[in-house]
């Protein structure tokens, strides 16, 4: 079996802010996948939380370049949208990536895209709103997120319902009371690998 070789990229919900690297979703996907005889090792997780698009481009798609991938999963905005980014500018950087993405993978098809989820229900995610409506705002960076996933036909993966959960659940926000806990990244996971999976077998 060919080996997959994957880079994760993106922010604080990708490198696993608030839970151990073990516990990143990217890292248990990968030992799921293992688990049922997928030849895959993920080579780079060069998410950073606080990063942008714009970071993105200027930090990770060099990893990305070096890195010899074959499957990619991309899970970027929120950062754009807390620091007042424009849809605009936001698609246009999503679009940067997506290209640079589809040239550098040997089947460009390999690429997963997963929505932003709904910090604004965290104890702390208010803080971060300067007076803006977060749901809504977020809904529609991820409605921007949809349409280049369907402009390909990539497959997209909507953790943002299953994030409101956090509202109700103290256990599912990490200790710094923003970012999900293991046990969110845990339940995000299975619907990221169910994507995964149907390009990757």
């Amino acid at each position: 079996m060919k080996e997959i070789r994957y880079i994760a990229l993106g922010d604080s919900y990708t490198i696993g802010e608030g839970a151990k690297l073990e516990e990143s979703w990217p890292s248990l996907m990968v030992d799921n996948l293992s688990k049922i005889g997928l030849n895959i090792e993920l080579v780079a997780n060069p998410s950073v939380t606080g990063w942008t698009t714009q970071d993105l481009i200027e930090k990770e798609l060099p990893v990305f370049d070096k890195a010899d991938c074959n499957f990619v999963t991309l899970l970027i905005g929120v950062n754009d949208w807390v620091q007042g980014v424009t849809p605009k500018e936001y698609s246009s950087n999503l679009d940067f990536i997506l290209a640079h993405i589809r040239k550098g993978l040997p089947d460009r098809s390999k690429l997963v895209i997963i929505n932003i989820p709904d910090f604004g229900i965290t104890p702390d995610g208010p803080n971060y709103s300067k007076g803006r409506d977060i749901s809504a705002g977020l809904e529609h960076f991820n409605s921007i997120l949809l349409r280049k996933a369907e402009a390909f036909d990539y497959p997209y993966v909507d953790i943002f319902p299953i994030s409101k959960e956090m509202e109700n659940d103290p256990t599912l926000v990490a200790k710094d009371g923003l970012h999900p806990s293991a046990k969110e990244y845990a339940i995000w996971e299975p619907l990221i690998r169910e994507k995964a999976l149907q390009i990757l077998v």
